[in-house]
């Protein structure tokens, strides 16, 4: 990777500048990306808000990572407007090579910072939402700006001055109100799809770590947002599905000794614990049971 600066430049690809516009503390780019591989890249806004609205269609493949916040390995999906706060290592990937048109704005922090009292903390929750901005106002702005630097009038640097002002307010705005919401986000359906194919096979129960690995995120946000999507702790769920499996399994003539290491269980007796806690019943007496029907 090639750390790109504030301009940056993609690994095997072009930009082209197609309008500029400044005003104090900002600057306003109309800019074409081309590429000649998909795009890899890392760059750090050092002292800047780095605004983005994809003009044509980003690619659907696009993520990134917040270096300094998140694991190397946790790459969250890039919506059409996303925003990069000053001096945190981002980087972007892709698996598509088409290009598209940005207009971008960069503002210097401490002007950001001298309209408001207070910055949200930049946690998981602001971070993420960040990559993908959904607010009505800000893509106003951002469109209003792409539309003066692709065809500047009357008094430009005023006007320009006034829009990134108003935007620059209106993106704490939206970071104040998703911390204000405090609450889990939860998992993507290919994440729970990911946990779900797992727990299909019959093996040792995984791991949090192993899971986290497989969703791409940390441990704490894993059990946070699978309890947000589906309302029980992980832990439970992973157990509850192990003894579905042995359900199954005890209905067949395969021996209780077997089972248990099928499903990972370090002794047989251990295996019998954990079923009559999970069921009140032991093993032997779940499949007298079944033979009982």
């Amino acid at each position: 990777m090639q750390d790109l600066g504030t301009a940056e430049r993609p690994t095997g690809g072009r930009i082209e500048i197609e309008g500029e516009l400044t005003a104090p503390g900002a600057l306003v780019q109309l800019v074409r990306y081309s590429f000649d591989e998909p795009p890899d890249i890392t760059m750090r806004t050092a002292g800047k808000f780095r605004v983005d609205l994809c003009l044509s269609s980003r690619h659907r493949s696009a993520r990134a990572c917040f270096l300094d916040s998140w694991s190397a390995h946790h790459f969250e999906r890039i919506g059409d407007l996303f925003m990069a706060p000053p001096s945190l290592g981002l980087a972007m990937r892709s698996d598509e090579a088409r290009p598209f048109r940005s207009i971008v704005c960069t503002l210097d922090r401490e002007p950001v910072l001298a309209l408001c009292d207070a910055v949200p903390s930049l946690t998981d929750q602001v971070l993420q939402a960040a990559l993908d901005i959904r607010d009505v106002k800000v893509r106003g702005l951002m469109l209003r700006l792409a539309e003066e630097a692709h065809n500047p009038g009357l008094a430009s640097n005023i006007l320009v001055d006034l829009l990134t002002r108003q935007l620059a307010i209106e993106l704490i705005r939206y970071g104040v109100t998703v911390r204000s919401q405090d609450r889990p986000v939860g998992l993507a359906p290919w994440q729970l799809r990911m946990i779900d194919d797992r727990l299909i096979e019959v093996r040792e129960a995984p791991t949090l770590a192993i899971l986290a690995d497989l969703c791409r995120i940390s441990i704490r946000q894993l059990t946070r947002g699978f309890r947000a999507s589906r309302g029980c702790s992980l832990g439970a769920y992973v157990a509850n599905s192990q003894m579905q499996h042995a359900k199954r399994l005890l209905a067949s003539d395969q021996s209780i000794v077997s089972i248990a290491t099928d499903l990972g269980f370090a002794s047989s007796s251990n295996f019998c614990f954990a079923f009559r806690r999970a069921t009140g019943r032991t093993p032997g007496q779940f499949r007298q049971s079944l033979l009982r029907r």
